[in-house]
C-alpha cells in the first residue's frame, strides 16, 4: 500500500522505470571515491561533489539509517553529446520535485542522489558555504560512494562503460525513504 502511493507520485512526475532496493544491498565501496578523485573532472568543483561531502565510511552509516530506496534509472542516446548536459539537468530537476512530494507526504527523511552532477546553476561555487541552492543541491550517487555498476546489476538494469558518447547511457539516482 505504502509503495503503490510512492509509485503514483513517481508515475505522476513521468517517472516510470524505477525498482525498489533494500539500502543494506546498495554498494558503497572506496574505489567509487578514488575514481572521483583520480578521474572525475568535476572533482573539487561541485558544491555537492567530493570533497563536499561525508567520508565514504559516513556514507556508509548514512545510507544504512535507511529502510527503503528507490533506484530510478535513465537511458537516452545522443547524436550530439553536448545535449546530455540539458538532459541530465531537466532529470535533476523532476527528481527534487518527487523527492519533495515523497518528504511532503510524510517521509521526513527522503534523501536524493542525483544521476549526474547537480547542474542547477550556470557556473557551481564548488562551495557548500555559498552555494546558491544550498536546499536543493544534492550529491551524485558515486558521490555518496555508491558502487552503481554492482548496484544495479543486482536489480537486472543494464549498465556498461561507454566507450563513445553517442552510445546508449545508462543513468541511475536512488532516494532515499523511511
Amino acid at each position: 500500500m505504502l509503495n503503490e502511493k510512492l509509485e503514483k507520485m513517481f508515475l505522476k512526475h513521468g517517472f516510470n522505470d524505477f525498482k525498489w532496493i533494500d539500502p543494506k544491498k546498495i554498494v558503497i565501496s572506496y574505489w567509487v571515491r578514488m575514481k572521483c578523485m583520480y578521474g572525475c573532472p568535476e572533482y573539487g568543483k561541485g558544491a555537492s561533489c567530493p570533497p563536499n561531502v561525508p567520508s565514504v565510511q559516513d556514507c556508509q552509516k548514512f545510507i544504512l539509517e535507511y529502510e527503503k530506496a528507490v533506484v530510478f534509472h535513465f537511458s537516452k542516446a545522443f547524436t550530439n553529446p553536448d545535449d546530455r548536459h540539458k538532459w541530465g539537468q531537466n532529470i535533476n530537476i523532476n527528481l527534487l520535485e518527487v523527492e519533495r512530494d515523497v518528504f511532503l507526504s510524510g517521509h521526513v527523511k527522503a534523501f536524493l542522489m542525483l544521476s549526474n552532477t547537480c547542474q542547477l546553476c550556470q557556473e557551481c561555487t564548488s562551495n557548500r558555504e555559498t552555494c546558491i541552492y544550498k536546499r536543493k543541491s544534492r550529491p551524485t550517487v558515486e558521490a555518496m560512494a555508491v558502487d552503481v555498476y554492482s548496484t544495479v546489476r543486482q536489480l537486472d538494469y543494464p549498465i556498461q562503460v561507454l566507450k563513445d558518447l553517442t552510445e546508449t547511457m545508462n543513468r541511475y539516482a536512488i532516494l532515499l525513504i523511511e
